[in-house]
């Protein structure tokens, strides 16, 4: 008896892959299994899943399939916090870090799953809380410098205690999962996505101290924004959700197993990393 009896569908917002929809309806319905879309995605494309809400989607479905890139997959992931479903990750379109499997690989990893052949990977994600608004994010939360207003200007509270200051033209609090992502490009490190812990890095810093800190997930963390501090941009995963000013206590919880993955062992985090980063060969000699 296979274990999939709904299957949510998760879409990249231009790229739809309607063939590959095509495909998921296809093999679930050869399985009595239902197809479930978030109404907005799905009415757009005009597919045969069911239109539900988010709620609902997450509540029935055991897995959700995510069609597109990370930013999709992330959505996906989001969308899982809370839920039993794992996310399998379809890339449609350009190489990405987190999709498992490309299209063609569709229907033998859908009956690999059916018929319990594969491993679930946990991803933590981070939690923040600024004023009366919580906001969670699989990759990174970000305090970002508003256009017009002055540097970020950011202070690190471990366990309540002041650590270090940050002026930048923004600070990252990354998961490892949000490693390879802004902090990479910001100069931080490489985490293993077994990792437990945020990762802190200030993008374009001005101040003395302008190095990544790596914090446990047991540890206590809150970041105060300081009072030469410009106005700052408050962003999860990439999306604008909010301001905050001088004086302002943004308070950082890590939420560990927040999501779940589906791997089906085809490639490790390693292996992706070199591709995505292009790593490879940096080490031979020439």
């Amino acid at each position: 008896m296979g274990m999939i009896s709904a299957v949510g569908l998760v879409l990249h917002p231009e790229r739809t892959p309607a063939l590959t929809v095509e495909a998921v309806v296809t093999w679930s319905r050869a399985r009595g299994a239902k197809v479930l879309g978030l109404e907005s995605e799905v009415t757009r494309i005009g597919c045969e899943a069911m239109p539900v809400q988010a709620e609902e989607m997450t509540a029935s479905a055991d897995l959700l399939v995510s069609l597109g890139g990370d930013g999709t997959m992330l959505r996906a992931m989001r969308l899982s916090v809370g839920s039993r479903a794992p996310v399998l990750g379809v890339n449609v379109g350009r190489l990405g870090f987190l999709a498992e499997i490309d299209v063609p690989d569709l229907h033998a990893a859908l009956d690999a799953i059916d018929q319990h052949r594969y491993t679930v990977e946990a991803r933590s994600g981070v939690q923040v809380r600024f004023g009366d608004q919580e906001e969670t994010a699989l990759n990174d939360i970000v305090l970002i410098r508003s256009p017009g207003h002055s540097t970020a200007s950011v202070g690190v509270m471990v366990e309540q205690q002041p650590f270090v200051r940050y002026t930048a033209d923004a600070v990252v609090i990354a998961t490892p999962t949000g490693s390879t992502a802004y902090s990479f490009s910001a100069g931080g490190p490489i985490v293993s996505p077994n990792a437990e812990g945020l990762l802190v890095t200030p993008v374009a810093p001005h101040s003395a101290f302008n190095r990544s800190i790596f914090l446990s997930s047991a540890e206590r963390l809150s970041l105060e924004i300081l009072p030469r501090s410009g106005e700052l941009g408050v962003e999860a995963d990439g999306r604008l959700v909010g301001r905050v000013r001088p004086g302002d206590t943004v308070e950082v919880t890590m939420l560990p197993a927040a999501a779940r993955v589906v791997r089906l062992g085809q490639t490790t985090f390693y292996q992706r990393a070199q591709r995505k980063l292009r790593l490879t060969g940096s080490a031979e000699p020439t």
